[in-house]
């Protein structure tokens, strides 16, 4: 069983950039209302694809460098990263369907 693994601005190089699996990165708020809804989303995410994916969880506020690298306009927000590079984005609350199609794209 997978979980998600909360990272900062000094750790995205290596637990994102430099991963050797696909990585997810959740981008959420401590003030943000549809944040904690996805909350579980993701939870479910790391245990469903926990074998071929990596999920990571950043609070925008004190993650500057790291907002400003994934062009993050709004939260909640999902980057799916490849071999180190950006190949999925979508922002804005999601149920478990879309995530899971967003996460079938990019892992396909």
């Amino acid at each position: 069983m997978s979980s998600v693994v909360t990272i900062s601005d000094t750790e995205f190089p290596n637990e994102v950039l430099s991963a050797d699996q696909p990585v997810l990165v959740y981008f959420w708020a401590s003030w943000c209302g549809p944040c904690r809804l996805m909350s579980p989303v993701m939870d479910w995410a790391a245990n469903q694809y926990g074998d071929r994916l990596k999920v990571v969880k950043m609070e925008i506020d004190p993650n500057p460098e790291s907002v400003a690298q994934c062009k993050v306009e709004g939260v909640p927000a999902l980057r799916l990263f490849k071999d180190g590079q950006l190949v999925e984005s979508i922002e804005g609350a999601m149920s478990k369907q879309k995530v899971e199609e967003f996460l079938g794209a990019g892992l396909n």
